[in-house]
C-alpha cells in the first residue's frame, strides 16, 4: 500500500498497518488465513491449482456468513455496502 495516504485522502478511510509478528492486531486476516486453509494446507502450491478452482474456493467463503457481519455473507455485506452509496 504504498499509496496509502492518497486512498486515505480519497475515500476517507484511515489506514492501519500491523506490526510484525503480531496475529492479534489482524484478528480478520488470521481467521481468513485459518478458513483457507481449510481448502489448502500449508505449504500447498497454488501455482498448480486451476483458476476455476480457485474462483470456487473464493465463491465458497464468499458465501459462508460471519458473525462479525451479524451473520450475513461477505457478498451480502458488499451489495449492501453499494446499495446505500457514498
Amino acid at each position: 500500500m504504498s499509496r496509502h495516504d492518497e486512498l486515505t485522502l480519497a475515500a476517507g478511510v484511515s489506514v492501519y498497518f500491523c506490526e510484525r509478528a503480531s496475529p492479534w492486531q489482524r484478528g480478520t486476516n488470521e481467521n481468513t488465513n485459518g478458513l483457507l486453509r481449510q481448502y489448502f494446507p500449508k505449504g500447498t502450491d497454488l501455482g498448480v491449482c486451476s483458476a476455476a478452482h480457485l474462483a470456487s474456493v473464493a465463491a465458497e467463503l464468499n458465501a459462508r456468513p460471519r458473525k462479525i457481519l451479524g451473520w450475513r455473507t461477505p457478498s451480502q455485506q458488499l451489495d449492501r455496502l453499494l446499495a446505500s452509496g457514498p
